[in-house]
């Protein structure tokens, strides 16, 4: 690139912050930092067009300390931006930004239903409402009928607040007018106030009762941050795992020229108790936790807090317990035990393969054993037995089949 073309490539991009950037008076600050760049000869090394972007993305993101800043090159973007224009191209272009997304399932990676009735979600991003509506309300039907419900942001990076706006109705009456978001934008040079509430109509049924509990990560950015953000200062969830990446701001991307775009932050969102957010600070979690533990420890609490006061609960969650304090903190094996367990036992064989223990039986049916305790073994897609090795000093003397009901069958060591 030469230099009237970086000279031409600041002074447009300088214009389309003047124009969409939601706070004025940092724009004011950021156009004689890059002019000066320009000047001094600091971007003379960056001789693509590419390169060229990159440094210009690290000039926004310093000056103003803004994570949602981006400039890139996209030729083919700028085009099927400017051809939305045509209202027939519009369509087709949507039609295959659709398409896009249905590969990914609309970002819902994972629904199901965890032991104990624990409804969970797990999706990476929040999809365009209208194409996402069916997948996202099959979803939510599906969790409607558990006794809780973990909702896993750590890895979303954001997406529609339209679809935030849909899920989180989920949790609220609609009898009552109840403000989620409230945030204005500029869209080139002119500013639009919004408010978005609690829908009033949902396919399926609400879950105003039921427990939330919202998996949070350093990696959970945008509508995902707003999403927890919300419901924790309306007291609707409880947040578990790591604070979050802190992109509190809506965001567009606007055509520089033909090559070049810039992703812009172009207004800001207030919540609906203190009109505060959390812009470069993250959200904080309720509960902290390593994110890669937040799952189980979630799920341990949920079951907890159910089984207060409820003698059936407390013994399920007796049974759990183990298991899920397993998933949170790895227990301490005894290497020597894991070796000396492989072996003949009555009716079934233990053995040891790159370091799993595997439970064979009738030469046919094969499950590996996850341990969960010093001498205790989960086994592989049963939730309703374990095992136990018993053992004596250098030796397991017998292997034991714990039940959940309490019995115990033993099979003695055979070799």
């Amino acid at each position: 690139m030469s230099v009237d073309e970086k000279a031409a490539v600041v002074a447009a991009l300088n214009s389309t912050l003047k124009a969409n950037y939601a706070f004025p008076d940092v724009a004011v600050k950021i156009a004689p930092v890059l002019q000066e760049h320009l000047k001094n000869g600091d971007y003379d090394m960056a001789t693509t067009q590419e390169a060229f972007a990159s440094k210009l993305t690290d000039d926004l993101i310093k000056v103003s300390g803004d994570l949602h800043f981006y400039v890139g090159v996209d030729p083919k973007w700028i085009a099927e931006f400017r051809a939305k224009a045509d209202p027939s191209r519009n369509a087709e272009i949507r039609k295959e930004e659709a398409r896009r997304q249905e590969e990914t399932n609309f970002g819902f990676d994972e629904v199901s239903r965890l032991s104990g009735n624990i409804g969970y979600i797990r999706f990476s991003y929040f999809a365009d409402p209208e194409p996402a509506y069916d997948k996202a309300a099959a979803a939510m039907r599906f969790i409607d009928s558990s006794d809780a419900v973990i909702i896993d942001l750590r890895y979303n990076n954001g997406g529609y607040l339209e679809m935030a706006q849909f899920i989180a109705s989920y949790f609220f009456s609609s009898e009552k007018d109840q403000l989620l978001f409230d945030y204005y934008y500029n869209e080139d040079g002119r500013r639009i106030d919004r408010g978005q509430w609690v829908l009033p109509g949902l396919p399926g049924k609400r879950m105003v009762d039921k427990p939330v509990y919202i998996l949070t990560g350093s990696t959970s950015f945008s509508s995902a941050e707003w999403f927890s953000y919300t419901m924790k200062k309306l007291g609707r969830a409880t947040l578990i795992g790591e604070r979050t990446a802190g992109g509190a701001h809506p965001v567009a991307r606007k055509p520089m020229n033909d090559d070049f775009l810039v992703q812009v932050p172009i207004g800001q969102i207030r919540d609906p108790v203190d009109h505060s957010d959390f812009e470069g600070t993250g959200v904080q979690p309720d509960i902290e936790s390593p994110s890669i533990r937040a799952l189980a420890l979630a799920h341990k609490l949920a079951l907890e807090n159910l089984a207060k006061g409820n003698d059936a609960r407390q013994a399920e969650l007796a049974w759990l317990l183990p298991v899920l304090t397993a998933d949170i903190q790895r227990p301490a094996i005894d290497a020597d035990m894991v070796q000396k367990a492989v072996g003949k036992y009555e009716g079934r064989r233990i053995i040891r393969e790159n370091g799993t223990l595997y439970y064979i039986w009738r030469d046919r049916f094969r499950v590996a054993l996850e341990p969960i305790g010093p001498d205790l073994f989960a086994v592989e897609g049963v939730s309703d037995f374990r095992y136990r090795f018993n053992s004596q000093p250098g030796k397991v003397t017998s292997l034991e089949r714990v039940n959940k009901d309490g019995s115990i069958q033993t099979y003695k060591r055979l070799d």
